[in-house]
């Protein structure tokens, strides 16, 4: 089953994909937008969303995956799932074509719901779920491999090879700077991650003028 986005972008607000490789801090980066008054639609809070107790989407997993996924209390247990799907590339393909086209139909129900000049759409892996294909700009947070590992080991505490398997589950770097019309570098200090949000947000804004994206941002 195709996972990618059912339409191309349209309508007048300016829809821009933030994604970034784990521990790049595009979480940070887009809280930053998001204090700024953009509004912002994140798929990781979705997919939360369409495998809740009693949801279709858990029901779809457990049928896929059997009820060793579930917890005691019958709720999705992720790092189960997760080990699961890690090593096997058949589950993971499995499971992504299970969720994603929950996961892309309440996304396109909240940004249709929209009325900004501006808006955000969370995905960690646009690139892999060829999310790009209905997005007007991509917004690349990007930090060095060797940075990525560094932050995994110390936020998370893995042993480097696990946090090498870990990147390799997920697109390249390279990969998704091809895809980038904005890139954030976040290798910097904390400090100076404002001014850089501030200036891309102020370039949005112009880029949505030009598209017909009137309304005020909410």
């Amino acid at each position: 089953m195709d996972s990618a986005p059912p339409r191309s972008p349209s309508g007048p607000t300016l829809t821009i994909g933030v994604t970034g490789g784990i521990a790049s801090g595009k979480s940070t980066v887009t809280a930053l937008f998001a204090a700024r008054g953009l509004p912002v639609v994140d798929t990781d809070l979705i997919a939360r969303e369409v495998v809740r107790p009693g949801s279709e989407g858990l029901r779809q997993l457990v049928a896929a995956f059997g009820e060793g996924i579930l917890t005691p209390a019958s709720e999705l247990d992720r790092p189960a799932l997760r080990r699961r799907v890690m090593g096997d590339a058949t589950d993971r393909k499995r499971l992504d074509a299970l969720l994603h086209p929950l996961i892309f139909q309440r996304m396109e129900q909240r940004l249709a719901a929209i009325r900004a000049p501006v808006a955000l759409v969370a995905i960690p892996l646009l690139v892999e779920t060829g999310a790009q294909q209905f997005l007007h700009r991509i917004l690349v947070v990007d930090v060095p491999e060797t940075c990525q590992i560094e932050r995994l080991m110390a936020r998370d505490g893995m042993n480097r090879a696990d946090a090498e398997r870990m990147l390799a589950t997920q697109a390249s770097r390279a990969q998704r700077l091809t895809h980038a019309t904005d890139i954030i570098d976040n290798t910097g200090r904390p400090e100076d991650l404002p001014g850089e949000v501030a200036r891309h947000y102020l370039r949005w804004l112009k880029v949505a003028t030009g598209l017909g994206a009137v309304h005020a941002v909410e």
